[in-house]
């Protein structure tokens, strides 16, 4: 058996990426426990412990916390392949997306529509892959001479929900912003029902993530597409090859790059009010 540990089975990436590697690893014949981390460094620790006390043959595992060092002494005997983010603390074989790249990219894109005022939207739990697309936005910000307001950055709360709210308030406020970069799905899900709420269909958004439903909405919404059952499948074969042959020499850093899907939101002009 092959343990699998992500944040939240619930969030779509996540899932996505779930059902690849189940598909992947059953064809090979072997079984996956799948297990859910939750947000804090404690639970994380506790889980993983606890899986891999069940002798599986390898790992697969999204993390959340700051540090992994505690799993230097199971790396010795249990192969692990890092997913989403990079294991901080020891080394170990990662398979990640284009985080900062993508992020520069969705800021470019929204620029060359006109916009000036791009918001950054995010949630203040301290994942690794939000405070790289921070600084992909931030270098974009930068590099295309934007406006670069703290206010402009909205990363008030845990919940999705509340980190939308806080940013559809900011749209009342004097020079609001024009442009919305949400730096994860639930961010931009929550985002898009409360702008809807709000009656604002003239805010531009480029999402990181694609979702169900995306492209039906009004107006279909641009996003960096992750590629999250690309994303297990290069997993898998890490962790095969691993198992297969622990001794071999594996490259340590997969870059997967997340091409933008242009649909319709992310090419709204600015609000000329």
């Amino acid at each position: 058996a092959v343990g699998l540990a992500i944040p939240d089975i619930g969030d779509p990436f996540f899932a996505e990426m779930t059902s690849s590697i189940e598909v992947d690893l059953v064809s090979r014949g072997m079984a996956v426990v799948v297990t859910s981390l939750g947000q804090g460094a404690e639970s994380e620790r506790s889980a993983l412990e606890a899986l891999l006390r069940r002798q599986i043959s390898g790992l697969i595992v999204a993390c959340v916390s700051a540090d992994q060092s505690y799993l230097a002494p199971w790396q010795e005997r249990t192969p692990m392949v890092f997913v989403d983010r990079a294991p901080k603390g020891l080394p170990g074989v990662c398979v990640i997306e284009d985080d900062v790249g993508g992020a520069r990219e969705a800021v470019r894109h929204l620029a060359s529509h006109g916009h000036r005022r791009i918001a950054f939207l995010g949630v203040s739990i301290p994942v690794a892959t939000i405070r790289r697309r921070l600084k992909g936005y931030r270098s974009a910000v930068a590099e295309l001479g934007l406006d670069d307001r703290p206010d402009l950055v909205c990363i008030p709360a845990e919940s999705p929900d509340e980190a939308a709210a806080e940013l559809v308030k900011r749209l009342e406020a004097p020079s609001p912003p024009t442009a919305v970069f949400s730096s994860n799905i639930p961010s931009t899900m929550a985002l898009v029902l409360a702008l809807q709420r709000a009656g604002r269909t003239d805010v531009a958004l480029v999402g990181f993530g694609d979702f169900p439903m995306a492209a039906a909405l009004s107006p279909a919404v641009t996003v960096l597409d992750q590629d999250p059952g690309g994303l297990g499948r290069i997993a898998v074969e890490r962790l095969v090859q691993r198992i297969e042959e622990p001794h071999a020499r594996l490259r340590r850093r997969t870059v997967l790059p997340v091409p933008l899907i242009p649909r319709g939101s992310g090419e709204l002009p600015p609000n000329p009010v």
